[in-house]
């Protein structure tokens, strides 16, 4: 028996399935999102030099842990607090991963007509998901930075999305505030990229030939692939943040300029761990987000094949239907015909 061919789905159906994904999977652990933003934005509170900025800098939380910060969280602000900032978030991550998985199709798809057919190599791969990536984040960064506000705010403070918006806008930067940590974003391209090109791999290594994943499988690889991603760029992920929340206090309202910027102020004030603070959460967070996502993504491109394959062939059964009634009106018409003789 000849093998099956795989089943082809459009760049726009790939997108709606990992949007879907990463929409589900994000809202499920959306509360160690929360946590792991608050424990990138922090400083220690040692950090701050004069009695002043020491005052200001007592007033800010400082959570030790992922539970100190739960438990503090849902003691300050109750149970929602640790949802503040979902909608926005939510909306950045469907537009961000729709985008991301819309170009990743249809970059992959010239390759492969560029190649011939080639598989593409590890390096290529990568190449092809940073280029996704920087399209998606041109697109979507400004949801990304209304959400950090969001969810660092204070209770009393926090706002809505437009009205975060605004505050961006009316604040040093003008409009230009709402793709603050853009070169970081464009930078950090490489984590989606490490992340799916990783998947493609450890796919090829341990389930070669193999079309479509058990939800188990795809769970596993996601999930490795993202922890790998995470590792590799937490650095660049806490700067980031630095970058789109509110200065912290010891800079007296000072935002930073760069991510290099953020970056020192960090290793000055917290030493060189300080810039993986909050790798706990984010990469539990990472972990449960991209197995959940893969998984649910495997399982909508199926449904999506499936989808597909009924319409075809309930388009098949209506042709040859019509084609059937076509045939039987022409029969009963040249049965009905009267036959004429010449006298």
């Amino acid at each position: 028996m000849a093998a099956q061919s795989k089943p082809t789905i459009s760049p726009w159906g790939r997108a709606v399935a990992g949007a879907t994904g990463a929409v589900l999977a994000n809202a499920l652990v959306y509360p160690l999102d929360i946590v792991k933003t608050r424990l990138q934005v922090q400083v220690k509170p040692s950090a701050a030099n004069g009695s002043a900025s020491a005052t200001s800098d007592a007033d800010e939380p400082h959570y030790n842990s992922t539970w100190d910060a739960i438990t503090r969280i849902v003691a300050d602000d109750g149970l929602v607090g640790l949802y503040a900032g979902m909608n926005g978030a939510l909306l950045g991550v469907a537009s961000t991963n729709f985008a991301y998985f819309y170009w990743y199709s249809i970059v992959r798809t010239l390759y492969n007509k560029s190649a011939k057919g080639a598989q593409p190599g590890t390096l290529v791969e990568l190449s092809l998901g940073a280029i996704a990536g920087a399209i998606a984040q041109l697109c979507t960064i400004p949801v990304a930075v209304v959400t950090t506000r969001q969810q660092t705010a204070k209770k009393g403070e926090r706002k809505g999305i437009f009205a975060t918006a605004k505050e961006v806008i009316d604040g040093p930067d003008g409009v230009s505030g709402l793709w603050r940590g853009l070169k970081a974003s464009l930078v950090l391209v490489v984590n989606p990229a490490i992340t799916y090109g990783a998947y493609e791999r450890l796919k090829d290594i341990f389930f070669p030939g193999k079309t479509s994943l058990k939800p188990w499988e795809a769970f596993a690889l996601g999930a490795m692939s993202k922890a790998l991603a995470t590792i590799a760029t937490q650095p660049l992920i806490v700067a980031k943040v630095g970058l789109q929340s509110k200065p912290p206090p010891v800079r007296n309202g000072k935002p930073f300029k760069s991510f290099i910027e953020v970056m020192k102020f960090i290793i000055e004030h917290e030493g060189l761990l300080g810039l993986f603070k909050g790798i706990g959460p984010q990469i539990t967070k990472g972990l449960l987000v991209q197995g959940i996502l893969m998984m649910t993504k495997e399982r909508v491109e199926l449904l999506f094949i499936l989808f597909l394959r009924y319409l075809k062939n309930l388009r098949v059964r209506q042709l040859s239907s019509a084609t059937q009634l076509v045939k039987s009106e022409a029969v009963h018409s040249i049965a009905a015909k009267p036959i004429t003789t010449s006298g």
